[in-house]
């Protein structure tokens, strides 16, 4: 496996798509760029680099962003021709969003109609950018959710994985939609061990407003928890529009820490919180000159920084051992102290689960069925 620094020459078009997104707060945006020299390597970046950039940007779900700053780049420097490119990708990706939010919209309705509680996690997040699926979180049963999914959208459910089993979490497959809706029913986490965070989640939604749509999302707080839960105790990696996405929200002071400690802490897993705004903060800080301001009470929950990244496979990835395999098991300490046996049971299976996704993925070349 190619295994580099974040920030080392294996991860050209992270670095590239990094400096493009992470700008710093103040100054101006032309003649910052122009100081670094970034203009001067994206007017000579070859086509072939720039479909690379492009489908770097789009697992890392910042596409529309990159873009957007690519494009003002190139018409400041008279590159019509690369300015061409950038129009090109954007309006088949500002295409696709527009029919997903169009679908969502129209799925948050009619599960609403039904009396389902529904907020959208994890998708809007990243806006303008949006997820490769859809992902919704509901307090009503599966069987409610699947009538309704098949009886208005004419849904057919994936195929299920041993992980999505237990996380409580339905693939849903939309004629005319080509993104997956998954949909969280009751439980988060990947073993479906968090109810402290889901059970109010619904309680706390916010109300947002995207182009002529109105969306019920996760609050703040429950945001971050929610994007800790995935990478810090399920994937072991960052997208890049998971610094980014962090960093906008601390840069405008949406973040309320200490409500954020008190829920993370209550769910066990205030120092996996603590360490994903600490890695986040670490890598602005090295494209920006400084990091998001964090509380010092922050900083010292953290186990590691941001220093412990790298880049692998389009990603920037966090150690298992011995970083992740702590967190684990300070979580899973956790729900035995407050006497969750159920959920604890659950998350125990993690590292089976894990293990045997491996061996798949080894062996087939795809842990398709398992994670």
């Amino acid at each position: 496996m190619k295994r580099t620094n974040a920030h080392g020459t294996g991860s050209k078009s992270m670095t590239l798509l990094s400096h493009l997104l992470l700008t710093p707060k103040d100054g101006d945006e032309a003649s910052i760029w122009m100081k670094s020299g970034l203009q001067s390597k994206l007017h000579n970046i070859h086509r072939e680099e720039f479909d690379e950039v492009v489908a770097l940007a789009n697992s890392n779900h910042v596409i529309v962003r990159a873009l957007e700053v690519f494009l003002n780049l190139m018409l400041e420097a008279k590159d019509d021709t690369r300015a061409q490119w950038a129009r090109t990708a954007l309006a088949a990706e500002r295409a696709r969003i527009s029919t997903a939010l169009t679908f969502l919209e129209d799925i948050c309705t009619s599960l609403k109609h039904e009396m389902c509680e529904v907020a959208v996690i994890k998708s809007l997040d990243h806006w303008p950018d949006l997820g490769s699926d859809l992902d919704l979180y509901t307090t009503a049963g599966p069987e409610k959710i699947v009538d309704v999914m098949s009886r208005h959208f004419s849904a057919r459910l994936a195929p299920r994985s041993w992980g999505d089993h237990l996380a409580c979490k339905w693939n849903f497959l939309i004629p005319g939609l080509p993104e997956a809706v998954e949909i969280h029913m009751g439980r988060l986490g990947q073993t479906g061990e968090q109810v402290a965070i889901a059970s109010c989640l619904t309680k706390r939604t916010r109300r947002v407003h995207i182009d002529n749509y109105t969306f019920e999302v996760a609050s703040v707080s429950d945001r971050i928890m929610i994007s800790t839960l995935q990478r810090m105790y399920r994937h072991f990696y960052f997208r890049l529009c998971d610094i980014v996405d962090t960093a906008e929200l601390a840069d405008v002071g949406a973040v309320d820490y200490l409500e954020l400690r008190a829920l993370a802490t209550d769910s066990g897993i205030w120092e996996g919180v603590a360490t994903y705004l600490a890695i986040v903060s670490d890598y602005v800080a090295s494209y920006r000159g400084e990091g998001i301001e964090l509380p010092k009470w922050v900083t010292a929950a953290a186990r590691f920084g941001g220093g412990e990244l790298y880049y692998a496979r389009e990603f920037l990835r966090v150690p298992i051992m011995p970083q992740s395999v702590k967190l684990y098991g300070s979580q899973l300490a956790g729900l035995w102290r407050r006497r969750e046996i159920h959920n604890c049971a659950r998350l125990s299976l993690l590292p089976w689960l894990a293990t045997v996704a491996a061996v798949g993925q080894k062996v087939t070349g795809s842990d398709k069925g398992i994670w």
